[in-house]
């Protein structure tokens, strides 16, 4: 017994002996890191990262511009600089020729076992400090071999703050942010930029762009235009200081800073000392604000030299045409010039120019002859996350843009799918990083923050203290960043590499952060399917995790489709309704179908609840933001369901369209019982955990409901609608079964005339009942019309004159009218755009953003007519409409009744029995 206990002692030393020193306590080694005398001052902040990591880690670092003899060295620079070349000859190194690669970087080893960080540019050797800190931190120790070379796919690597807010400002319109202390007190604190600059150079990323509708006003003063300035005195410094010190310290991490603004905005007070309106979509360039804008942006180039342009011809210019390029090519190319010749400078900044609401190849063609340092950037997936197999008429514009001669950036854009839940499927992201190389051609990357845009810095998330985006979604930005500088890396390497960054974020060993990963990718699957296969648009007027109500999902046109989300933004496949008249002719069905998307998210909810259960054991750091991660998970779970049950319903419903059966309304009613009930749950899994779903809370999200005023922006308030929709259904439902499939009969609404004051010519009045021509240079006359309309008194207008200078109304009334417009349904040169949010931010100014009435009209080989409605208090107004035809219908009381629904008058109203349903 006592040999025993001997026995047990001396294990016992032996292993108090090496276990003391299996955690190295490192005598503090000397490491010299040698620098060229007046480094440039990437390669200067490079050699403090790697200072920081090796005294961590217990070394003593001394530095020098000199290679001394005694311990190891580090040596710093660019090739051919003094330092490479002086470590070169000392050491014996070969004299490698390289292929020059931006931002590219080698980092190699003596016989001495000091190493040299060589930069093939001034961020490349950046990039090497930053990889051997990393190697340092990750081993605990400096390595005494190495070889390694690398750089990145990607030239432009970026992410985005938006330098705007949840609602419009008093007084102000959509994008009209002011850079002020009361609007963005955060923009004014130099500590959360350098944390958020650090996280960024951490990542590898390159560019930050700030947007906001027209930030001039709040950054540089004009000689020829000091009125206007829209900031105070005051505000002004500050917004001169931080500005300032924001892109010295983002030129120090190797980042461009580029500011973004929308054409054409001018300052509030700019517009009211000229009497104008700060934006008009339709308004034609002006010289006065061509001069205005060209000086504004010379004299932001002159001011601050280290920052880029982003230009957005789109949505407050009309769309495509020869004004954008004329505003490109003669107002801001020329600023931007101006300013570089009052610097006595050569070297171009770079100005990306946004495809978005433009012809982007056509103004390129006149653009790059006059500069060269130009970009372009297009949305990914819209204003969504849905697919990694983009195709159709998208990734045709985008391969376009790739093949310009410049440099094509994908914008990862608002995610309007993804917020508020955390999302952060590596293999998902990948993927699409690969895609956008492999499809789109394309070279760059520009992500907008996973949620909360416009909310900046924080998140959704209820907690006693604000959490920032930066420090929630960490492992959003850094798996775009990690697969925009290699998207090519092995994806069995890559479960390695993320379980490692997840079981030091939870404190847990491998097999656990594992689930975490797993749960991450199972449900990052859930919102991209959602969307593509029962979305309406890819939009930030649809708030995807507030569900949708079941007219949306029978009949989507009637809310305004957008096509490019089923052609181009998702898989082949069918959409609801293509689905169910498939299957009720026995029809083949082609690509992803609902049903194949109502098996797949369920399946996918569970294995992720199931995952971030199994992780939940092995959690010892990071608690609470674990618990909130598993509540994430399965709130994603719920609306897998929630959809899930909807869309079984929705093809019930939509097989009655053609079987007149009325079991299968019925056999709908427990899929929509169950459908509320997930609804239910989400909204308990919610209403302590998050402030709201969608960050934009403004008139123009429409789906599934209107948010005017910050309303309907939670689940809590969206369960009672859905309980609604459903005991609406089963009355309806049951009503039918008593009157033998045949709706109640009701009174037949009209909507009568309101009259106005006329101050612009009218050629003219018709009414649609006396079969009368709608304009008055053609014989245009309806063939089918919704009665709803037929006591209207439409206002005849010239059809040419329509298509060549637009429509232009001015009028008085004594009390708030509505006024009626009919658009096309289609698109081209001919017609008058539709008011569309995705393209025109200024859609709903007037709430005319929403179809009242589809397919109200059908002339004889025309496209069916679209009915929109502008609200007008009391008072006088100009509305100009776009170019095209459209239709004016006449004026309605402002307090009338306009119902909602599609009256299909183009396929014999079959449409309206299913609005029946639910109205």
């Amino acid at each position: 017994m006592k040999a025993f206990f001997k026995i047990q002692l001396l294990l016992l030393s032996v292993f108090c002996f090496f276990g003391a020193h299996a955690i190295p306590v490192r005598a503090k080694q000397t490491i010299t890191i040698v620098t060229s005398v007046n480094s440039p001052v990437r390669v200067s902040f490079g050699a403090g990262r790697l200072t920081a990591a090796l005294t961590a880690k217990g070394y003593k670092v001394v530095n020098a511009h000199q290679i001394t003899a005694k311990g190891r060295v580090i040596v710093i620079g660019v090739t051919g600089s003094d330092a490479i070349l002086a470590a070169t000859k000392q050491w014996h190194l070969p004299m490698k020729k390289v292929a020059f690669h931006k931002e590219g970087f080698m980092l190699s080893s003596s016989a001495q076992k000091n190493i040299v960080v060589e930069g093939l540019d001034n961020s490349g050797a950046l990039y090497g400090c930053i990889e051997l800190a990393d190697e340092v931190k990750d081993t605990g120790t400096l390595p005494e071999q190495i070889a390694k070379a690398d750089h990145p796919e990607m030239v432009l690597r970026g992410a985005c703050i938006g330098m705007q807010k949840s609602t419009y400002l008093p007084g102000r319109g959509v994008y009209e942010y002011p850079y002020t202390p009361e609007s963005f007190p955060w923009f004014y604190d130099k500590a959360m930029w350098l944390k958020y600059l650090d996280q960024m150079v951490e990542n590898r990323m390159n560019s930050l762009y700030l947007w906001n509708g027209h930030p001039f006003a709040s950054l540089v003063r004009l000689k020829d235009y000091p009125y206007a300035v829209e900031v105070s005195d005051e505000t002004f410094k500050k917004n001169e200081e931080i500005f300032k010190f924001l892109t010295q310290e983002a030129d120090k991490r190797g980042i461009w800073v580029i500011q973004m603004f929308y054409n054409i905005i001018v300052s509030k007070p700019f517009a009211e000392h000229n009497h104008m309106k700060t934006q008009d979509r339709n308004r034609p360039i002006i010289p006065l604000i061509a001069d205005y804008t060209r000086k504004s942006i010379a004299a932001f180039v002159e001011k601050y030299p280290n920052v880029g342009l982003m230009v957005c011809l789109g949505e407050a210019m009309e769309g495509v045409g020869q004004d954008d390029v004329d505003w490109f090519t003669k107002t801001i190319i020329p600023g931007v010039k101006d300013g570089l010749k009052a610097l006595g400078k050569t070297e171009e900044p770079p100005i990306v120019l946004r495809a978005h609401d433009t012809d982007a190849p056509t103004v390129m063609k006149y653009a790059l002859p006059l500069y060269k340092n130009l970009y372009t950037e297009a949305k990914y997936n819209g204003e969504a996350l849905t697919t990694y197999t983009p195709h159709g008429p998208w990734a045709e514009l985008h391969r376009t843009l790739s093949h310009l001669g410049s440099v094509q950036i994908e914008n990862i854009h608002i995610m309007a799918n993804l917020e508020p839940f955390r999302y952060g499927s590596a293999d998902f992201i990948q993927k699409c990083v690969q895609a956008m190389h492999s499809v789109y051609e394309s070279n760059g990357l520009h992500i907008y923050p996973q949620a909360s845009y416009w909310d900046w810095p924080y998140t959704a998330d209820k907690a006693d203290t604000r959490l920032l985006q930066m420090d929630r979604d960490w492992i959003w930005y850094k798996e775009w960043a990690r697969y925009s500088w290699n998207c090519h890396r092995d994806r069995e390497a890559e479960k390695v590499y993320w379980d490692k960054q997840l079981a030091e974020k939870y404190g847990c060993d491998i097999q656990h952060s594992a689930n975490i990963l797993e749960a991450y990718e199972q449900s990052g699957e859930i919102a991209p399917k959602l969307l593509r296969r029962f979305g309406i648009t890819d939009g930030n007027r649809q708030t995807l995790t507030l569900g949708m109500f079941m007219s949306q999902l029978v009949n989507p046109e009637r809310y305004g489709l957008f096509t490019l989300l089923y052609n181009s933004e998702g898989p082949e496949g069918e959409m609801l309704s293509e689905y169910a008249e498939k299957e009720f002719k026995h029809q083949p069905h082609i690509g992803e179908t609902p049903v194949n998307v109502i098996n797949d998210v369920i399946a996918e909810g569970q294995a992720a609840v199931a995952a971030i259960d199994a992780a939940e054991a092995g959690v010892k750091a990071g608690k609470l933001e674990f618990k909130r991660l598993k509540n994430d998970i399965y709130c994603y779970n719920e609306l897998a369901n929630f959809y899930a049950e909807k869309a079984k319903a929705a093809l019930l419903i939509l097989n009655y369209k053609y079987s007149n059966n009325l079991a299968d309304l019925q056999n709908a009613i427990p899929h929509m019982q169950s459908s509320v009930a997930h609804f239910k749950q989400l909204a308990n899994l919610t209403k302590d955990t998050y402030l709201y779903a969608n960050s934009m809370q403004t008139g123009q999200r429409k789906i599934p409901i209107g948010g005017n005023d910050g309303k309907n922006k939670t689940w809590v308030e969206l369960l009672p609608k859905y309980e609604q929709e459903l005991s609406r259904y089963i009355k309806n439902v049951d009503s039918l079964k008593l009157h033998a499939g045949e709706a109640s009969q009701t009174h037949e609404l009209v909507l009568e005339p309101a009259n106005v004051t006329w101050l612009s010519g009218t050629q003219g009045i018709y009414t649609l009942n006396q079969n009368s021509s709608v304009y008055t240079d053609t014989s245009l006359v309806t063939n089918v019309y919704d009665g709803l309309l037929k006591n209207l008194q439409g206002v005849k207008l010239s059809q040419k004159q329509q298509i060549a200078q637009g429509t232009t109304l001015k009028f008085s009334t004594d009390k708030s009218v509505k006024l009626l417009v009919g658009f096309f349904k289609e698109k081209g040169a001919k017609y008058s755009a539709e008011p569309t949010l995705e393209n025109d931010a200024s859609a709903n100014d007037y709430g005319q953003a929403e179809i009242k009435i589809g397919n109200a009209i059908v002339f004889t080989d025309m496209p069916p007519v679209n009915i929109h409605a502008y609200s007008f208090a009391a008072g006088t107004h100009t509305l100009t409409l776009a170019k095209g035809e459209c239709l004016v219908l006449g004026f309605i009381d402002g307090n009338a009744a306009l119902p909602v629904y599609d009256a299909a008058m183009n396929k014999g109203g079959a449409n309206r029995k299913l609005d029946a349903l639910f109205n």
